[in-house]
């Protein structure tokens, strides 16, 4: 991967398209909400999206910056072999892009990735039965749920036809000892699909730490509540991302700047 210089001493916003400019401002939304959730792992763990247009580029985290301080203009332009095409004095996590450029190249439906350490998800991830249905949010993405063996440290490129094989058509992943994943054909969708796994594997940890007999839903129940997932549900998506927009504006707007 190489690194470029600065060069253009222009905003950023005035050297970019305004379609890339959108994407970077939600970009950037979700590194806030992942650090205002308390998802964020210190510098660790990243979030890509599809940069807008025929090329094959994507932005990551500027690697060394805290996920509350990612702001639109920090975010790093990459492509497919991990050259850096935005000048930037930051270089990305290699990890980050082993699992990024994997699923971007092969999942061309895919605008946005998430990859997150949570104690919940890395938790329900160490769990030999992994997500069970205990609950009506794990229910909403269970069948959408993949599993990828842990493999070691994502350094090895060798690993990516595994990792997007394990994806298949998925929005959500579980990375066994690992952490979750999640995509989405908006950052908003994205969004909400680790949002609803993240709530499921951290109900699932309160739920077997009660030490009580858990309750498990009909058979029946369970499958329809499968079935009503895809109902309306990229819809209900944009409509909480903007509520979330709203929520981050008035906690602090710099990660529009």
């Amino acid at each position: 991967m190489t690194t470029a210089l600065k060069s253009d001493l222009r905003p950023l916003r005035e050297r970019v398209s305004p379609q890339e400019w959108a994407v970077r401002v939600d970009l950037a939304a979700a590194y806030r909400l992942v650090a205002h959730y308390g998802w964020d792992d210190l510098i660790f763990t990243h979030i890509s999206a599809r940069v807008p247009g025929p090329d094959e580029h994507f932005l990551i985290n500027p690697y060394g910056m805290m996920f509350d301080e990612i702001n639109a203009s920090s975010l790093v332009k990459i492509d497919l072999d991990g050259n850096i095409i935005e000048p930037s004095e930051y270089f990305v996590n290699p990890a980050g892009f082993t699992i990024h450029s994997a699923i971007h190249a092969a999942r061309h439906d895919v605008a946005c990735v998430l990859h997150l350490h949570t104690v919940p998800g890395v938790a329900v991830s160490a769990q030999a039965p992994g997500l069970l249905p205990l609950n009506q949010t794990a229910m909403l993405v269970r069948s959408t749920t993949s599993y990828h063996e842990y493999e070691g440290v994502a350094l090895d490129h060798d690993e990516r036809p595994r990792l997007v094989a394990d994806l298949g058509g998925n929005t959500t992943m579980i990375l066994r000892n690992h952490g979750t994943l999640a995509v989405g054909s908006t950052i908003a969708i994205a969004f909400q699909n680790i949002y609803l796994l993240e709530r499921a594997c951290a109900m699932q940890v309160a739920t077997l730490a009660g030490g009580t007999p858990v309750h498990a839903a009909a058979d029946a129940v369970v499958d329809l509540v499968r079935r009503q997932a895809a109902y309306g549900r990229d819809e209900l998506a944009d409509l909480a991302w903007r509520a979330l927009l709203r929520m981050l504006d008035r906690k602090d707007a710099s990660y529009r700047e």
